[in-house]
C-alpha cells in the first residue's frame, strides 16, 4: 500500500516538524550524494534549521566556490561584488573521526567553523 499525500504547510507541532526536518534533510543529502556518484553531476546543498545551524553536501570532484562560479557564469547573475572576496581564506582539515572541518576567516569579522555530518548509513550493512 503506497503513502497517502500530505498538505504542504508548517508543521505546527515542534517535535513532528522537527523529525520532519530531519527525515528529509537525510533523504535529500542521500539524493545529491546519489545523483553525483550515479550521474557524475556536480551537487552543492547548503541547508539552514529554523535553529541556524548548518547542513552541507559537495561532490567531491568540486567546491561550493566552483560550483557558484561556474552558477554565475551560466546563469549572468551577480551573486556577490569583488569587495566580498578580499581577504577570504578557506581551511578544510580531516579530522580523526572521518568528519570534515572547514574554517573560513573573514577579516574584521569573527571567524567561524562547521562539520559536515556524514548520511546515515545503510541500516542493513554492518561494520
Amino acid at each position: 500500500m503506497g503513502r497517502g499525500k500530505i498538505e504542504i504547510k508548517r508543521i505546527e507541532n515542534t517535535s513532528n516538524r522537527q523529525v520532519t526536518y530531519s527525515k528529509r534533510r537525510n533523504g535529500i543529502m542521500k539524493k545529491a550524494k546519489e545523483i553525483t556518484v550515479l550521474c557524475d553531476a556536480k551537487v552543492s546543498l547548503v541547508i539552514f534549521a529554523s535553529s541556524g545551524k548548518m547542513h552541507e553536501y559537495c561532490s567531491p570532484s568540486t567546491t561550493l566556490v566552483d560550483i557558484l562560479d561556474k552558477y554565475h557564469k551560466e546563469s549572468g547573475k551577480r551573486l556577490w561584488d569583488a569587495k566580498h572576496e578580499q581577504g577570504m581564506t578557506m581551511e578544510s582539515r580531516e579530522m580523526d573521526n572521518g568528519y570534515h572541518q572547514r574554517v573560513r576567516d573573514y577579516q574584521h569579522q569573527m571567524p567561524f567553523a562547521f562539520r559536515v555530518q556524514p548520511i546515515q548509513p545503510n541500516l542493513q550493512e554492518r561494520i
